[in-house]
């Protein structure tokens, strides 16, 4: 229960930061970043979008990256987490390794990053739901998944936007459409921009021939740091509102 009580009020710190302000630094990077932007080609961007959407869309309809492994729901908040935490530790050295491969290549290497970074998201969310005792067959399951990816990976109007879905996920999933339908409901073009444009200025440097191997490896294992943190709040919110139904 000790570890519990530390576990949730470390939660509650980051549902603050997540409905905190973008800082006046924030608001001039974004308007650099969209200058940035307007220099890189289309096909760039065209490549990058696609590739979002299809990585993602193909994630939410199949079962490519769902584990195999049973949720284990006996296990206790403290045991879970350790799991994850060991399973952050793997996946950064992974994407900071693929990182520094594909950065290290050139242009067209460094493009591949974008829907090979993405796969390991994406496998990573995966991992860390079944970890947690959830079932990511479940099509509720995978939604929640990609609103923990927007949060994580989204500008300050979407963040807000998105926390207000998942920190009361348990009565919005009672609205959810039917599985055969619900991925008509996916707003596809907002999703890649917001990802898009959150990653872009830093994956850019990416391209740039004999430093896009050190910004790949440290901009990879930032984007697995960031998206474990998002990835552990969001299921320990998930586990204290069943706890507060069960009550």
């Amino acid at each position: 229960m000790e570890y519990e009580k530390k576990a949730f009020e470390e939660m509650r710190r980051w549902q603050r930061k997540m409905m905190k302000r973008q800082s006046m630094a924030g608001r001039f990077a974004k308007k650099v970043q969209k200058k940035m932007n307007s220099y890189i080609p289309d096909k760039v961007h065209a490549f990058v979008s696609s590739s979002i959407k299809n990585m993602v869309h193909a994630t939410l309809i199949g079962s490519e990256y769902t584990t195999q492994k049973v949720p284990a729901e006996t296990n206790s908040l403290q045991e879970c987490e350790l799991m994850v935490k060991n399973a952050i530790i793997k996946y950064k050295r992974t994407a900071a390794a693929e990182g520094a491969g594909t950065g290290a290549g050139g242009i067209l290497l460094g493009m591949a990053d974008f829907p090979l970074l993405l796969g390991i998201k994406m496998k990573f969310l995966f991992d860390v739901a079944s970890i947690y005792g959830f079932d990511v067959k479940d099509y509720r399951e995978r939604l929640y998944i990609l609103h923990l990816f927007q949060l994580a990976f989204s500008s300050e109007e979407k963040r807000h936007e998105v926390f207000s879905i998942v920190s009361d996920w348990e009565k919005y999933v009672k609205q959810l459409p039917e599985k055969e339908v619900y991925l008509e409901q996916i707003d596809w073009k907002s999703f890649q921009l917001e990802y898009r444009d959150h990653i872009d200025l830093v994956k850019m440097l990416q391209l740039v021939p004999g430093f896009g191997a050190i910004v790949g490896a440290a901009a990879n294992y930032h984007f697995l740091d960031v998206l474990g943190e998002t990835a552990m709040n969001g299921y320990r919110m998930r586990i204290k509102q069943r706890q507060e139904l069960s009550r």
